[in-house]
């Protein structure tokens, strides 16, 4: 391809060919992947002419027209209008109505010569385009306001969503008086005497009450966005069909409405073989969920005949269901439609994984068959749009217990990057999402070889042409119900790494930018509404800068003990940890303290192909010196008793060793710190290996304990007393 066509190319679309890696040192896009990722963003790269036509297009369609589809704007600044006209209209008068969320409206008349800053011309075809900025003596509150351009002459009305957003992500004022600790779970991973085989909304209602009593202020959670209950084994939290809807394997059967009254589903409860399948379940040490679902799904399916019978009678019940579906709209009817068509087609052929190889009719979400299914199959898409509702109360459940018994956050969810290329957002909004491509990482120190996630990425472009509406709802429902939102990999809101399909490895890739300044914004503005706050998973191969910026826009950066390292190789005391930061010792990804420190997780990685004989006396040699000097580390803190062993040879991870470390990132100056429930228990497997699929099996590790077993843990008590007190009174800080 021509030098100077390619530049302009990779220039428009926003591709980084120079970055600096995860080690620190200077990478570069080869050619040939540059060339590979337009050609996934649609361009004919194999010949010149058509590439720059395609170009042109783009540049054009901007250019005509006058107004973008979104204008984020800071209220702090004059209300800013940009606008585009061909030279022979920008003598017409002009008459822009700006209409608030709140109803009001206010009018200008305007001609862009006269009262406009001529900022930017562009000729197409002969044509000459002019931009011109204009400044309007108006004030608006936060909030998502309409402009309305009309021209004299034109009988065309242009409008234009304008967001006005504040500086800050919210942070409650108690902030200022103590730090808070809690703890991060995969709720699925949760056991108790009473689920199904999977952890639910009722274990986590139990985790929240005994945490509080310690002193504990949130509760985070994996990803429970809705996954496929047609394919239960489709498990991984990350990889879900819906961001904006909820899991429907985490119910409590006991708690959904009838659940006592329900005569067919207490006659099955009360067979000897039944509940011997339910404690089959339960006992087990991996998560089956083919199985827990084949339990679940007709105890659901009875509960809700329960409520079209019996339920529907309850005034309050029923208009809140009706509310619910109302305020749901379009996203929740898609995905309850897209669950019944897809239990349906599996049935008929169990290879159905996913709208992209179903019976070409359906897989348009406004095809006709696909509509024609919907009107034949109304029981079972309110089934599965009552079986959300039932989610989202269950939910908001937990997070008013965890209120009410003194936790300031209470429940903290986790918004993934993105979705499976078999998802109902991308059935249902196709032009959004990039299917010749998947998001990714580039190697660093969690995948070495570099990762391909298999999440097909959002065209920026596309993003904004839908003035961010599905951004702002991604937002909106996931803070919903909790108080705070861990954003995973919060690097995607500047730029992704797009893995191109037919690239041979994750790092045949190149970064691909998205307008970071508006998302920030939209996020902030749903932040303060919610009074939510923000944590950004701020791993990985991070460019510089970026953790000033979010800091500026106050967000909580993420600060792992054991990356937390100085040039000489020692360990960065915890007192110098920043402050508007979240502290942990591992992360889901990570082996646990036990795994770490017996280096379980580099046999592992052997046994799995990450690693190879080659390198692993390195890992180990490395592992070794890591280890004493987080031993030195916490010696020369006084974490440990005086005649503890100075040395890790023969030390193997016991107790005293495991709560110091814990200790040590309670005492330490980040605002928020998160422990996992696997250390406090001892465990040694991970629940996730990254760089695996079918290798491993990820996100089914069970915990080693039963929710009723860690209550009566004395020790465990103990160490959380100590923590809440080290929280309130930490001498490093």
């Amino acid at each position: 391809m021509d030098k100077t066509l390619l530049a302009e190319l990779i220039g428009f679309n926003g591709i980084e060919t120079q970055f600096t890696d995860a080690w620190g040192k200077p990478a570069e896009v080869a050619e040939k992947d540059q060339l590979r990722m337009l050609s996934a963003l649609g361009f004919d790269v194999s010949d010149n002419a058509k590439a720059a036509a395609q170009l042109r297009e783009r540049q054009l369609l901007h250019w005509a027209e006058p107004l973008d589809p979104v204008s984020v704007q800071n209220r702090s600044e004059q209300v800013k209008l940009e606008l585009r006209l061909p030279l022979a209209l920008v003598h017409q008068a002009l008459t822009v109505t700006v209409i608030s969320e709140a109803g009001q409206s206010q009018q200008f008349k305007l001609v862009a010569v006269d009262d406009g800053e001529l900022t930017q011309v562009s000729l197409f075809d002969d044509v000459e385009y002019q931009q011109y900025e204009f400044m309007l003596p108006l004030a608006l509150p936060y909030g998502y306001h309409r402009l309305e351009l009309q021209i004299d002459g034109d009988d065309d009305d242009f409008s234009q969503s304008l967001i006005v957003v504040p500086e800050r992500c919210y942070q409650p004022q108690e902030f200022a008086q103590q730090k808070q600790w809690g703890i991060s779970v995969q709720l699925y991973a949760v056991k108790s005497d009473l689920n199904w085989g999977v952890g639910d909304f009722a274990d986590l209602g139990q985790l929240v009450n005994y945490l509080a009593a310690q002193g504990a202020d949130f509760v985070g959670l994996n990803p429970i966005h809705a996954l496929y209950p047609a394919m239960p084994e489709s498990a991984s939290p990350y990889s879900p069909s819906s961001r904006r809807w909820l899991n429907m394997i985490y119910l409590s059967v006991a708690q959904m409405p009838g659940f006592s009254q329900c005569d067919a589903l207490q006659q099955q409860l009360a067979q000897a073989d039944f509940q011997a399948q339910l404690q089959a379940q339960r006992d087990k040490h991996w998560v089956d969920y083919s199985g827990v679902m084949q339990l679940k799904l007709p105890a659901l399916r009875a509960l809700y005949q329960w409520y079209l019978d019996h339920g529907q009678k309850d005034v309050a019940l029923s208009a809140e269901f009706d509310r619910f579906v109302v305020e749901g709209g379009d996203s929740l009817r898609q995905l309850a439609l897209y669950d019944a068509l897809h239990l349906h087609l599996i049935a008929q052929d169990p290879h159905a994984w996913g709208w992209p190889n179903w019976p070409e009719q359906y897989r348009s979400a406004d095809s006709e068959a696909v509509q024609a299914f919907a009107t034949a199959n109304q029981h079972d898409i309110g089934f599965f749009s009552y079986l959300q509702f039932c989610a989202q109360q269950q939910l908001a459940k937990v997070q008013q217990q965890a209120k009410d018994h003194g936790m300031l956050l209470g429940l903290y969810r986790d918004l993934a990057v993105g979705v499976s290329e078999a998802s109902t957002e991308i059935w249902a909004n196709p032009d959004l999402y990039c299917r010749d491509a998947s998001v990714g990482a580039p190697p660093d120190i969690l995948g070495p070889k570099g990762q391909n996630w298999g999440l097909p990425p959002m065209y920026p472009y596309e993003l904004f042409r839908q003035a961010y509406q599905p951004m702002i709802d991604l937002f909106r429902a996931n803070m919903r119900d909790s108080g705070a939102l861990r954003i995973d990999h919060v690097m995607a809101l500047l730029r992704l790494w797009w893995v191109p399909k037919g690239s041979v490895s994750a790092g045949e890739g190149a970064y691909l930018y998205y307008p970071i300044m508006d998302l920030l914004g939209i996020l902030a503005l749903e932040s303060q509404r919610q009074q939510a706050v923000v944590i950004g998973e701020d791993l990985g191969t991070v460019p510089d800068g970026i953790f000033e910026l979010l800091q500026q826009f106050g967000m909580y950066s993420y600060r792992i003990f054991f990356f937390e390292q100085a040039e000489d190789g020692g360990y960065i005391s915890t007192a110098h940890y920043p402050v508007q930061a979240m502290s942990a010792l591992t992360t889901h990804d990570m082996p646990t303290l036990i795994g770490f420190w017996h280096c379980s997780d580099l046999k592992l990685g052997l046994q799995l192909g990450l690693y190879t004989e080659e390198i692993l006396p390195g890992l180990y040699q490395d592992r070794h010196a890591a280890k004493q000097r987080i031993l030195d580390s916490l010696h020369g803190h006084n974490m440990l008793p005086a005649d503890y062993p100075r040395t890790v040879e023969h030390l193997g991870m016991d107790r005293t060793l495991s709560f110091a470390l814990q200790q040590h990132l309670a005492r330490g100056s980040c605002q928020l710190l998160c422990l996992q429930l696997e250390d406090w228990m001892e465990m040694t497997e991970p629940v996730n290996v990254p760089g695996t699929s079918d290798e491993y099996p990820n996100w089914r590790r069970k915990l080693s304990m039963t929710l009723e077993q860690l209550e009566q843990q004395e020790h465990i008590k103990s160490h959380l007393k100590q923590l809440t007190a080290n929280r309130r009174t930490g001498l490093y800080s």
